[in-house]
């Protein structure tokens, strides 16, 4: 069991993101009004436990700024693995993928020396969509 720290958006791609009140997700689709909605990578998820780990590097770090759409505490990639489903909120989520490449142009990547999403990055497709809030709890289910 996981929680929902922040939801998280953005205009466009290679940004940080923003936190919002609540996004909605979009079956087969991802986001909606998120940069990366209708990609292969529809719903990004990043633990922030591991945003933590990188604020010796950078100390305002903080929850988005790793361009996750969904900031959560309690829930770490590494137990995780493409097929299973996550229930969110009243969403279902399909892990399509741990960790991606990173483009050299990441900001973060540029202020800090490395970035934690090719290793850390939780990426799905959205099976069933909704509304998606701070608080929210997120279920592992079988696969």
């Amino acid at each position: 069991m996981g929680t929902v720290l922040a939801v998280n958006i953005s205009d466009r791609k290679g940004e940080r993101k923003h936190e919002v009140q609540a996004i909605t997700l979009i079956e087969d689709h991802g986001v909606e009004h998120d940069a990366h909605g209708g990609s292969e990578r529809q719903v990004s998820l990043l633990a922030f436990e591991r945003i933590e780990d990188m604020r010796a590097a950078l100390a305002s770090l903080k929850a988005g700024d790793f361009a996750e759409n969904i900031t959560t505490t309690g829930l770490a990639a590494s137990e995780l693995a493409p097929g299973m489903r996550l229930a969110v909120g009243g969403t279902l989520l399909e892990i399509t993928q741990i960790g991606k490449t990173c483009h050299k142009g990441c900001a973060i990547r540029e202020q800090v020396g490395h970035c934690i999403m090719p290793l850390e990055g939780v990426f799905g497709r959205v099976i069933r969509g909704g509304t998606v809030k701070r608080g929210d709890r997120i279920e592992v289910l079988a696969p």
